[in-house]
C-alpha cells in the first residue's frame, strides 16, 4: 500500500493507495465505525456496480451499514438532493462522531462532503473514490459543494475528509470516456508545474489505457501527491498556490454551463478543452510558444478528449460564455482571475485579463 499524506497543520490526514482495496475495506475502516455502524452515501451506478463488494468487507469485519442513493450524474448535485440527504442523515440520528462513507465520483464526494460540514454544524466524513478524477483530484483536499442555477459549485464550503481510500483496480470498469475524463486531471498536474511528469503522461498514455496496472498506480498516486503539496500549502486559496489548480476551469465551467452541467459535457471533458484554451490564449497574448500549446492538445486530444468548441458540442458565441463566467467564484473587484501559460509546467495566475478580448478569442476558436 501507498500512502500519501495531506499535511495540513491542524488535521492531516492519509491517502492510501492499493488494488484491491475494496475489497478489504471492511478492515481499513474498522477504527472509524461509530457502534459498528456506517451511513454511506453512493449514486445508482455505484450502487450496482460497486456497493455489493464494498457491503460484504463491511460485513466481514462485523461492520452494518445504511445506504443513501443519489441520482447518477450532476443532477445528484443540487439543492434538492442536498435537502433530502440531510434530512435522511437526522433520521438515521447521525452524530458529530460519525464518519459518512462517500462512495462513488466527485458529485457524491462534493455533496456528501458538503452535508458532512453543514449537518450538526459538522461530521466527519471518508472519501472512497471511485473514477479516476475523483481518485486524482476532488476526492483530496477538502473542496465540498452542490451547483446552483447559476452556476456550478457555488454553493459549498471546504471541509475535509478524515480519510482517502483509493483502489486502482476499480478503474477497469470504467467506460473509456470516464477514463479520459479522469486523465485529463492527471495531465493538468504536469501542465501546471511538472514537465517532467507531463513528459510521462505523454510517453505512457497508451499503456495507460491499456489497463497497465503500473502506469495507472503511478499515475494516481503521483497526481495526489502533488496536489497534497500545493493543498498544504494554500488549503484556502489565501496565497494563489492552490489556484493553480483550477487550470482550464474558468473556461471548463462556462462550457459546462452552456451544455447544462449534463452528460453531454463530462467536468473532465470540459477541463481538458479549457486547458487548451487556456495555453491559445496564452499564445495570443504572447506569453506561450505554439509548440507548447499544441503539444499540450495534441497529449489531450489523443486521449480521447475535446480540445476545441465544436469538439466539446459548444454553440455559444464568445460573449455568452464569458457571461457564464461573470458568475465564477474567484470574481473580485470586478476581475476575474485566469491561469495562463509560458509554457508546459509553467502556469500563472493572471489579474488582469480583459474579458472583452477573451469573448473575441473565443468567437475565433468555434
Amino acid at each position: 500500500m501507498s500512502t500519501v499524506t495531506v499535511d495540513l497543520a491542524d488535521r492531516p490526514y492519509d491517502i492510501r493507495i492499493e488494488a484491491g482495496l475494496l475489497q478489504d475495506i471492511g478492515q481499513q475502516l474498522s477504527g472509524y465505525a461509530r457502534s459498528g455502524r456506517f451511513l454511506v452515501v453512493t449514486d445508482a451506478n455505484v450502487a450496482n456496480d460497486v456497493w455489493p463488494d464494498v457491503l460484504a468487507s463491511l460485513t466481514r469485519a462485523n461492520l452494518a451499514a445504511e445506504l443513501f442513493i443519489l441520482p447518477a450524474g450532476e443532477d445528484g448535485k443540487s439543492w434538492e438532493q442536498l435537502e433530502k440527504l440531510t434530512d435522511w442523515l437526522l433520521e438515521k440520528h447521525i452524530e458529530r462522531s460519525d464518519h459518512i462513507l462517500a462512495l462513488g465520483g466527485g458529485v457524491v464526494g462534493d455533496i456528501t462532503g458538503f452535508a458532512a460540514h453543514i449537518i450538526k454544524r459538522g461530521c466527519s466524513f471518508i472519501q472512497i473514490p471511485t473514477t479516476l478524477l475523483a481518485q486524482v483530484d476532488s476526492s483530496v483536499g477538502g473542496k465540498t459543494a452542490i451547483n446552483s442555477k447559476a452556476g456550478k459549485n457555488l454553493v459549498g464550503a471546504f471541509h475535509q475528509p478524515s480519510l482517502v481510500l483509493i483502489d486502482p483496480d476499480v478503474l477497469e470498469s470504467l467506460p473509456r470516456r470516464q477514463l479520459a475524463a479522469g486523465f485529463a486531471e492527471v495531465v493538468k498536474y504536469g501542465l501546471i508545474d511538472d514537465q517532467e511528469f507531463f513528459d510521462w503522461c505523454d510517453s505512457h498514455l497508451d499503456a495507460f489505457f491499456a489497463g497497465d496496472a503500473e502506469a495507472r498506480r503511478y499515475a494516481i498516486q503521483h497526481s495526489v501527491t502533488s496536489k497534497a503539496r500545493i493543498v498544504a500549502a494554500d488549503e484556502k486559496e489565501l496565497t494563489g498556490t492552490r489556484a493553480l489548480l483550477n487550470l482550464g476551469h474558468t473556461f471548463g465551467h462556462a462550457l459546462e454551463a452552456d451544455t447544462g452541467f449534463s452528460d453531454r459535457l463530462f467536468h473532465g471533458e470540459a477541463v481538458a478543452t479549457g486547458m487548451a484554451l487556456a495555453f491559445r490564449y496564452s499564445v495570443r497574448l504572447g506569453l506561450c510558444g505554439q509548440d507548447d500549446a499544441d503539444r499540450a492538445a495534441d497529449v489531450l486530444h489523443r486521449a480521447g478528449l475535446p480540445v476545441t468548441l465544436a469538439d466539446a458540442g459548444v454553440t455559444a458565441n464568445g460573449a455568452k460564455l464569458v457571461e457564464y463566467m461573470l458568475h465564477d467564484k474567484k470574481m473580485a473587484g470586478g476581475k476575474l482571475p485566469f491561469l495562463l501559460a509560458r509554457g508546459i509546467g509553467r502556469t500563472f495566475l493572471s489579474k488582469d485579463v480583459d474579458l472583452a478580448d477573451v469573448a473575441t478569442f473565443l468567437d475565433g476558436q468555434a
